[in-house]
C-alpha cells in the first residue's frame, strides 16, 4: 500500500507540475519584436505573386518599416499602411551610369527630377550607379562618376535626399559593371565630400566579390546608407542552403548604431509573404 501510494504521488504531482508550466507558458506573452534593424524589401521580387493591397497590409503586420523600389503608383498607399518607400532608383541604366562623361547630361537632369519626387513623398534616398567600366581604369572611372555626383549634390543636400552609389558584383550577376569593391565606393562618397553621399552595400554582392562582410561593413559604416541582402549562392531566401550567417551580420550592423534601412531584394523560393516573414525574424536581432 506504501508503494502504491508514493507511486501515485509521484504521477500526480509530475501532473500538477506539467500543467503548471503549460499554464505559465500559456500567459507568457510572445516576445516582442526588437526592431534594432528598420527592415524593408523590395518590391518586384515580392509583388509578383500576390496582390498589391495584400502584400502592403502584410508587410506592415509583419513590423516593416519600408517597402521600396516599387512603382509610383503604389507609394502613397505605402504611406498610408505607415510604412516608408526607403529608396528607389534615381537614374536610368545599370550598364550606362555615372563614369561615362556621355551620360552626365541626361544623370543629372534624371537626378534632379527624382529629387523632388522623393521630397514630395518623404523617401529619403536615390539608388545611383556607375556603369559598366568599358575599358576605363579605376582611376578614370572614378574621376567621371565624381564629377558628375558633384552636379547634383548640392541639390541632394539642400532637399535632405541621401545619393546611395550600389556596389554590384561583376563576377557573376553584373559582368564589367565598375563599383564592384567597396574601396571603389568608399573612395567616390569620400571625393564627393557630402554627407549626403553615401552607399548602398549589397550584402550578397560583396559576399561573391570580397567576403570579410562583417569587419568589411563596420570599418565602413560611415559610408553606407542601405544595405541590401539576399542568400548566396542563388540570390534566394535566406535560409540554411546558402553561406551568409544573417543575424550575425544583422547583430553587427546594429551594435554599431546604424539607423538606415536594410532591404531584402531576393526571389523567394515559395510562398513570397511567408519568406516576408521569416526573413523578419531572422533579421529581427
Amino acid at each position: 500500500m506504501d508503494i502504491r501510494r508514493r507511486e501515485f504521488l509521484k504521477v500526480a504531482g509530475a501532473g500538477l507540475a506539467g500543467l503548471s508550466v503549460a499554464k505559465a507558458e500559456a500567459q507568457t506573452p510572445a516576445e516582442a519584436p526588437k526592431r534594432r534593424i528598420k527592415q524593408s524589401f523590395t518590391w518586384g521580387t515580392f509583388a509578383r505573386k500576390v496582390p498589391p493591397e495584400t502584400l502592403i497590409k502584410e508587410a506592415a503586420a509583419t513590423g516593416y518599416a519600408s517597402i521600396e523600389m516599387g512603382p509610383k503608383q503604389h507609394w502613397q498607399a505605402i504611406r498610408d499602411a505607415g510604412l516608408c518607400v526607403a529608396i528607389f532608383v534615381g537614374h536610368g541604366s545599370l550598364q550606362s551610369g555615372l563614369n561615362d562623361t556621355a551620360n552626365h547630361d541626361r544623370i543629372e537632369k534624371e537626378l534632379k527630377g527624382n529629387i523632388e519626387e522623393a521630397v514630395k513623398f518623404g523617401i529619403p534616398s536615390l539608388l545611383c550607379l556607375s556603369g559598366n567600366r568599358k575599358g576605363k581604369s579605376d582611376e578614370e572611372g572614378l574621376s567621371n562618376t565624381v564629377a558628375c555626383l558633384q552636379r547634383v549634390i548640392k541639390a541632394a543636400e539642400q532637399a535632405k535626399i541621401t545619393l546611395c552609389l550600389e556596389l554590384l558584383n561583376s563576377k557573376v550577376n553584373h559582368p564589367d559593371y565598375q563599383c564592384d569593391h567597396t574601396w571603389w565606393g568608399v573612395e567616390v562618397c569620400k571625393r564627393v565630400g557630402s554627407p549626403n553621399m553615401k552607399l548602398l552595400y549589397d550584402i550578397y554582392h560583396m559576399q561573391i566579390m570580397e567576403g570579410d562582410l562583417i569587419r568589411t561593413i563596420q570599418t565602413n559604416l560611415d559610408s553606407i546608407a542601405h544595405f541590401h541582402t539576399a542568400g548566396n549562392p542563388g540570390r534566394r531566401d535566406l535560409d540554411e542552403s546558402q553561406e551568409i550567417y544573417y543575424p550575425a551580420v544583422m547583430r553587427a550592423i546594429a551594435d554599431k548604431g546604424y539607423q538606415g534601412y536594410v532591404g531584402h531584394e531576393f526571389s523567394p523560393k515559395g510562398d513570397p509573404l511567408e519568406a516576408m516573414r521569416k526573413t523578419f525574424k531572422l533579421c529581427d536581432v
